[in-house]
């Protein structure tokens, strides 16, 4: 195989991979990259057999073939070459040899025979824009459960049907949901599954690149299929039954309070300084006329800060994380939020106020005791 192609496409599409190769592995030829060639471009593979990618950036190809080099290295190496054409031949023995300029480098590489078969994307079932997906990916992945043996909680449930999509994620302590209403080209009926936190991040890495692009949407029995131009992502599904989360979303809140996200959030940012580490716990007083979030730790100190507030209700104090509180006011860009709640010991809920008409956005907590 030898081909030269631009140091530049080449670094953006192997920055791609690097999310997806396994970096601990048992399984050496995980570590490294999938590279060949055909006519015209150069192909770039990688999986860790949960997760796989592969992409395409333009090339010159003097003669085609294939072969495996160490993911991390490569990317390394190429990254720190100058602005100019690369030239890559990798031989019989599996060495891979590079001329940038005055720089010439040898790599081992692996053969390819033992490098996993990715699975072949089906149909499409529908085309999403990729800013809508990630935006939804953005308000719901911290949500996601952190524990290994929760593993249905491991991932967000995808659903897609012919009014719009919906994503939903929880942790037990919280959910977040967000409804979007569009209309999806190619979908006929409805069609639910369980997307991993992992390959969430990295469809977020694809939309950083360009969120102005459709991508195609395609499942199987066991993997999700996103294809983006010539980039295709492709995750197992994660396997069981995600809660019943409409049972969760509260049915009944009698009182509800707007107030400027950018204070509220600065507020509990400096009173979750003396939170207790593990809890995060803080304490919402509502009262007539303002907000008091507090917090205090015997040995080393308290802190307290008022907000105003309109509210016609009875005073409350409700205990919640402050690192879930954040979590929301982080992800949302409206200038003030709506707080919903019943009593101190029932959920609490957020959502943004004056959101976009087509989507709809909730996040429930629940409560502490202190």
């Amino acid at each position: 195989m030898e081909f030269s192609v631009s140091k530049a496409d080449l670094v953006r599409e192997l920055g791609l991979t690097q999310g997806v190769v396994e970096k601990k592995t048992t399984i050496p030829i995980l570590s490294n990259i999938l590279v060949e060639t055909d006519d015209e471009q150069v192909w770039l593979t990688a999986t860790d057999l949960e997760l796989g990618i592969r992409c395409a950036c333009p090339a010159r190809i003097k003669k085609e073939g294939a072969g495996t080099i160490p993911a991390r290295r490569l990317l390394d190496y190429v990254r720190l070459l100058p602005d100019a054409d690369l030239q890559v031949k990798l031989g019989d023995n599996q060495w891979a040899s590079f001329v940038c300029g005055r720089s010439r480098t040898r790599i081992a590489g692996m053969s390819r025979e033992s490098f996993p078969e990715l699975p072949q994307m089906p149909e499409p079932l529908a085309g999403i824009p990729l800013s809508v997906l990630s935006e939804m990916i953005s308000r719901t992945i911290f949500a996601i459960s952190a524990e290994e043996s929760r593993f249905t909680l491991n991932g967000a449930l995808l659903i897609l049907k012919e009014s719009g999509l919906v994503m939903v994620a929880t942790d037990g302590h919280r959910l977040a949901i967000v409804e979007k209403n569009l209309s999806l080209p190619g979908l006929s009926g409805s069609y639910r599954a369980l997307l991993p936190k992992k390959a969430m991040s990295e469809i977020q890495k694809l939309a950083s690149d360009d969120s102005s692009k459709q991508i195609e949407f395609s499942g199987n029995e066991n993997h999700l299929f996103f294809r983006i131009d010539k980039r295709l992502l492709l995750s197992r599904k994660l396997t069981g039954n995600f809660p019943d989360y409409e049972r969760v979303l509260p049915k009944d809140h009698p009182h509800k309070l707007t107030i400027q996200r950018d204070e509220l959030k600065s507020a509990i940012e400096r009173v979750a300084q003396f939170a207790d580490e593990r809890s995060r716990a803080i304490r919402l007083q509502i009262l007539k006329e303002e907000l008091k979030v507090h917090s205090s730790i015997s040995e080393t100190g308290e802190s307290e800060e008022t907000i105003p507030v309109e509210f016609s209700g009875p005073d409350v104090e409700i205990g919640f994380n402050a690192q879930y509180l954040l979590d929301f006011l982080r992800s949302v860009d409206q200038s003030e939020v709506e707080f919903h709640f019943k009593d101190a010991n029932s959920a609490g809920e957020l959502r943004p106020h004056a959101g976009a008409a087509d989507t709809s956005y909730r996040y429930v907590v629940m409560p502490m005791r202190i």
